[in-house]
This record gives structure tokens, C-alpha cells and sequence, in this order.
């Protein structure tokens, strides 16, 4: 049986930026953004301030993060595996790296059918 891959990844760019960011606001929450103000952008949120739902589905944690996207997001998306990265760049104006020059970014990569085979449904 294959190693159940895992559904959002980060980079260690993102990952340093994770923890500076949790150092100076604590816990914090991932979505990602289907569009509008900010575009299609991972959003960092101070936890509890951003409220999820039935329309929602975490994918993972990364930095020890949990990471959510919309349901019907993901219905496009189940087949990639997202991997959150760091550029220089001005962050989502709601997202809490904004200001810091840096900002989160999503690639991704397609699952193998093997990596689908192994997922469990969401």
C-alpha cells in the first residue's frame, strides 16, 4: 500500500514565516482564497478570527497550522497536492504577512494515480 501523500505541503520559506508569524499572533488558521479581493492566495488569520464551516474542508496543517479550502474549491483541486511557498511581494491585504514584504503563495503538483489511490475521501 502506498504512503498516503499529504494534501497541502509547505516550503521552509514558508515555514520560517509561519512561525514568525505565530510567535507575534499565536495560533493561527490557513484558507485558501477562491478569488476576489485577494485573489487566489493562501490566507493567514489569527485562529478564531476566521470562522469555518460545513463549506469547508481542512486539507492538513502545515507549520503546525490547520489548512482549509471551500468544498466546491476542492472539488477542483482534490487531484493536486498544494505546496505553500514564500515570495517577495506584498501580502492579501487581510492575510496577516501583509507588511512584511514577503507573501504565501500556492503551487501545486498533480497527484500521481497511485498518491489518489491512497487518499482518503474529504
Amino acid at each position: 500500500m502506498p504512503e498516503i501523500p499529504p494534501r497541502v505541503v509547505a516550503t521552509p520559506e514558508a515555514e520560517a514565516l509561519i512561525a514568525e508569524l505565530k510567535d507575534k499572533h499565536g495560533d493561527l488558521l490557513f484558507h485558501q482564497s477562491g478569488g476576489c479581493c485577494d485573489g487566489s492566495a493562501p490566507m493567514a488569520f489569527p485562529r478564531g478570527e476566521f470562522f469555518v464551516g460545513d463549506a469547508d474542508v481542512q486539507l492538513g496543517e502545515i507549520g503546525g497550522q490547520p489548512f482549509y479550502m471551500s468544498r466546491a474549491q476542492f472539488e477542483y483541486w482534490k487531484h493536486t497536492q498544494l505546496i505553500i511557498d514564500v515570495i517577495a511581494g506584498q501580502g492579501g491585504m487581510f492575510s496577516l504577512e501583509n507588511g512584511t514584504g514577503r507573501r504565501f503563495l500556492t503551487r501545486s503538483r498533480l497527484f500521481t494515480d497511485d498518491e489518489v489511490a491512497a487518499l482518503p475521501e474529504i
